[in-house]
């Protein structure tokens, strides 16, 4: 597990008192600046606890230990460590939402099959150039129940950012045909799995070749269940 340096205004660590919230400036950075920094360094070694199957038995004080910061400022942030696991997952899922529509957008003139492209190299990208980004995520580490469901959650949130685009680009309101409830579950799934089997090992390819078989199962599963579901309505 990484370590950075250790917090230097610290105090004892079972002093849960909020850290200062006025907006004067120590060592050239205000209040809130020196707080979103903490918040970032207890946030990057709950990731290394997360993707180092750690999480089961990892305590407040060895994420305090680990980020290099004292116990109250684990409360001046979270509630309990499964809170810090949520705030994990939201920031990558926003991280893969945002590199993924952007990447969309950025196509939006070109073909269906290059918007396609472009936003499964982005999707990848950000889950596997930062391998405990994608464990995390995709469920490829063991966690809590509460961040089993809150994952779970998460997804279905991705799966529907899916399904509205999937009908933009489609001009069919897919979610009226039956495929509606499985072909986005079967991509995002599919997905999923296949990235967690390149990080594993299982699938020994390159993240090109990963890359442009996803793009082509989208497009074979996209394209298919919108061509039935128009024939249906």
């Amino acid at each position: 597990m990484s370590r950075v340096s250790r917090d230097p205004g610290g105090r004892g660590c079972d002093d849960r008192r909020v850290a200062d919230t006025s907006g004067r400036t120590y060592a050239g950075q205000t209040a809130d600046a020196r707080r979103h920094q903490r918040r970032a360094r207890l946030l990057d070694a709950a990731i290394d606890a997360l993707a180092g199957n750690e999480w089961r038995t990892l305590t407040v004080d060895r994420l305090c230990a680990a980020a290099g910061l004292n116990k109250r400022y684990f409360y001046e942030n979270f509630a309990s460590l499964d809170e810090v696991a949520t705030a994990v997952v939201d920031a990558i899922a926003e991280e893969v939402r945002t590199a993924t529509m952007s990447a969309i957008a950025a196509a939006v003139a070109a073909p269906l099959e290059d918007q396609a492209a472009a936003a499964v190299l982005a999707l990848v990208h950000t889950l596997v150039d930062d391998p405990r980004r994608g464990r995390i995520l995709l469920g490829g580490v063991a966690s809590s129940p509460v961040l089993h469901e809150h994952r779970a959650s998460v997804m279905r949130g991705l799966t529907a950012v899916l399904v509205g685009h999937a009908r933009t680009i489609h001009d069919v309101e897919l979610e009226k045909d039956a495929l509606a409830k499985v072909a986005p579950a079967f991509i995002v799934g599919g997905t999923a799995d296949a990235i967690l089997a390149y990080l594993d090992g299982r699938a020994d390819i390159s993240v090109s070749d990963l890359v442009a078989s996803l793009t082509t199962l989208w497009l074979i599963t996209g394209n298919g269940a919108a061509e039935v579901a128009r024939t249906r309505n």
